[in-house]
């Protein structure tokens, strides 16, 4: 179990850590690369949501799954990311919009 919730952890890490490189290029108006990093993103979040799926499996097959203030930190992360990552495309699509006018 403790795999499972350091993979939610680290993976959805990796998501956020994406999306920020992702704006910041965007920022510096490399937007085919900023699109690159959020498919890195999304790659990432698979992943994690991969290590959620596991424990879930886990507690389906009746095992218990005791919930710990690890498990609570792997589950807001998580959740962080899938934000991070929604608004990180939403920005990225507004830069795309104004490429090229001075805002």
């Amino acid at each position: 179990m403790l795999q499972a919730v350091m993979g939610l952890i680290i993976h959805s890490g990796n998501t956020k850590s994406e999306c920020m490189e992702a704006l910041q290029l965007a920022k510096a108006g490399n937007l085919s690369e900023a699109k690159e990093k959020i498919a890195l993103a999304n790659e990432a979040l698979i992943e994690a949501h991969h290590s959620q799926t596991g424990l879930l499996t886990i507690e389906a097959n009746g095992e218990k799954v005791e919930l710990t203030m690890l498990l609570i930190h792997a589950q807001d992360h998580l959740m962080n990311a899938i934000t991070f990552r929604d608004l990180a495309i939403e920005m990225i699509e507004l830069y795309e919009r104004f490429e090229g006018n001075t805002i």
